[in-house]
Formats: C-alpha cells, structure tokens, sequence
C-alpha cells in the first residue's frame, strides 16, 4: 500500500527507514507486526529488566509500547508526526514472559493534529492499558527520497 500521492514511498519503506532509527523499539525488541495509514500493532515480550519492585512490568514499558505503535500509525504517511500529548489508563498488570500487542488506531486527522487510540493487550486479549495519543505533524518527511 503506498502513502498517498504516487510519489511517496510505500509503508513498508517508512517503516524500516523508522525502525532503522527507533532504536528503543530495537533495544526493547518490540516488533512492528502490521503498520498501514493511521494503524499499527507492535508486540513486546516482557523481559526480566522490565520488572519494577512488585515483579509486575513497570508501566513505563508498556506506555513506551503503546507510544511506538502510536507514533508508526502517525508516521505511516511518511508526514514526520511528534507526539503533543498522551495519556494512558492501566487496567491489569503484566508479568514477566508475558507477550503484550498494542493496537493503534486513527480517531480523527486533521491538516496537523490526529488523535489515536491505542488499546494494549496480553496474550488472552485481556485489556491491560488504554492510551490516547495527539499527534502534531511537522515540515518533515520519514523517507527523504
């Protein structure tokens, strides 16, 4: 699926040129699994490291989980998106070998500003987070052909 307008280059060339640079989704080794215009799933294993002092993963990973799957679902157009402010609700813990998915999806774009929800899961499809992203779109492309 392209990014719009016929010059622009598909999605998946986005991605990587994002994934080459993210280097905290690299390090975290969050997979981006599906990415398409304003939609992302990412996937994360929590690991040991992520444990805060109740062995339950700190909530730290897991907004920086939903962040990354907000910020692919924004960038995904190959228009440079920023984050202008989120928002995230836990609603269950997650534990060390857990597999968690966050699901990005567009609420409302505009010329600057999107709205994106993001819905975080374990392996049952239990809801653990609900995240609520505003994007801000800068003078800047992804992919700079």
């Amino acid at each position: 699926m392209s990014g719009g307008a016929e010059s622009e280059p598909a999605v998946e060339r986005v991605v990587a040129a994002m994934y080459a640079r993210d280097r905290v989704a690299r390090d975290l080794a969050i997979e981006i699994i599906e990415v398409r215009a304003g939609y992302a799933r990412c996937e994360m294993t929590v690991a040991e490291r992520m444990l805060n002092g109740h062995d339950l993963c700190h909530g730290g990973y897991i907004f920086t989980l939903a962040d990354t799957a907000f910020a692919y679902a924004c960038n995904a157009r190959n228009h440079v998106n920023v984050a202008l402010q989120c928002s995230i609700s836990f609603a269950a813990p997650a534990r060390e070998g857990d597999r968690l998915a966050a699901v990005c999806e567009e609420r409302v774009k505009s010329n600057r500003t999107g709205t994106y929800d993001v819905t975080v899961t374990g392996a049952s499809g239990a809801v653990l987070a609900l995240f609520r992203g505003t994007s801000y779109q800068v003078n800047a492309r992804v992919v700079r052909d």
